[in-house]
C-alpha cells in the first residue's frame, strides 16, 4: 500500500462544517503509522503497510468539541484490514531436496513430495495458490502441479546407462497464471542399483597350465567374471560345472576383487 494514502473518513451528523468539530484518533498505530485530519476526519497511511507483517489494525476514533474538547459522540472502534496483493514469491524452505529410486521401476513410481510455501494471503485471490511444474528434468521425471509429488515418468531406466538425475521444480502463484511469482528448487535423483546383471567373462574360454610340481592346495590359476551391478549385487560366487567329474579342482572367491582362484584340491593319477 502507497505511504500518505487515504484510507477513510470519519463523520458525525454534528459536525456542521463550521470548523466547531475536532477528530481524535488512537489505538494501534496512531500517529506513527496512521494520521487523522482533525477538520475533515480523512484518516491516511503514513508509511507502506505490509500484509505479512501486520494483516490488521485496531483503532479508535472520536468527535470532540473543538472549544471544549469534550466528547461529543462516544468513541468509535474500528479495524483497518491490509489487503493482500502479491508481492511473496513461493519459497522451498527445505531444498536442495535428495531422493532414490530403484532403477527399472515402473512408470508412476513414487519419488519424492516438495512443498513451498507463499507468504500472501491464502483466503483471498490466486496469490498463494501455488502450481509446481518441471523446469528441467524431463522426460525421466514428473511432477504433480498440485501436490509436488514427483514420479518417475520414464520406464526402464538403467543405473548402468545414467545413475545422477538433476531435476529442477518451479513454484509458481497465481494459479500457475502469467503475471505469477516463481521459486524454484532442485532435486538430485539417484537410482539405486538392483540385481539387473548377471556375471559376465572377458572370454568363453581360459588357458591355464599347472606345472607336476604343484602342491594341493596351492593356487594354480585366477578368472575373472564382471559385474555391472553395484554392492551386495555386484559379489560374485564361482562354482565348478560339469568338467572335473574327478574334483582335481576347487575355486574360491576373493572378497577384495572378485577373482575367482583356481586350487588344487589333489593331484591327479594316472
Amino acid at each position: 500500500m502507497p505511504a500518505i494514502s487515504l484510507l477513510c473518513q470519519l463523520h458525525t451528523d454534528l459536525d456542521k462544517g463550521d470548523s466547531a468539530v475536532k477528530y481524535t484518533l488512537s489505538g494501534e498505530g496512531a500517529g506513527t503509522i496512521f494520521t487523522i485530519d482533525q477538520t475533515t476526519g480523512d484518516i491516511h497511511a503514513l508509511r507502506s503497510l505490509d500484509r505479512e507483517e501486520k494483516p490488521y489494525y485496531t483503532l479508535r476514533a472520536q468527535a470532540v468539541d473543538i472549544e471544549t474538547n469534550r466528547p461529543l459522540e462516544p468513541e468509535s472502534e474500528f479495524v483497518i484490514k491490509v489487503q493482500d496483493i502479491n508481492d511473496n514469491e513461493p519459497k522451498f524452505l527445505e531444498g536442495p531436496y535428495t531422493a532414490s529410486v530403484p532403477e527399472m521401476s515402473p512408470v508412476g513410481t513414487y519419488v519424492t513430495k516438495v512443498t513451498a510455501t507463499d507468504a500472501d494471503d491464502p483466503t483471498y485471490g490466486n496469490s498463494a495458490r501455488v502450481v509446481y511444474s518441471i523446469l528441467h528434468g524431463q522426460p525421466y521425471f514428473s511432477v504433480d502441479p498440485k501436490t509436488g509429488v514427483i514420479r518417475t515418468a520414464l520406464p526402464n531406466m538403467d543405473r548402468e546407462v545414467k545413475e545422477l538425475y538433476q531435476v529442477l521444480i518451479q513454484a509458481k502463484d497465481m494459479g500457475g497464471q502469467l503475471g505469477g511469482l516463481a521459486g524454484t528448487t532442485t532435486i538430485n535423483i539417484t537410482l539405486s542399483d538392483v540385481n539387473d546383471n548377471p556375471p559376465r567373462f572377458s572370454k568363453s574360454i581360459f588357458h591355464l597350465r599347472v606345472p607336476e610340481s604343484s602342491a594341493v592346495g596351492s593356487a594354480v590359476g585366477r578368472i575373472k567374471a564382471h559385474d555391472l551391478d553395484i554392492g551386495k549385487n555386484a559379489e560374485v560366487d564361482y562354482n565348478i560345472i560339469p568338467g572335473d567329474e574327478r574334483g582335481t579342482f576347487d575355486i574360491t572367491t576373493n572378497e577384495h576383487n572378485q577373482e575367482g582362484i583356481i586350487i588344487l584340491r589333489r593331484v591327479r593319477l594316472n
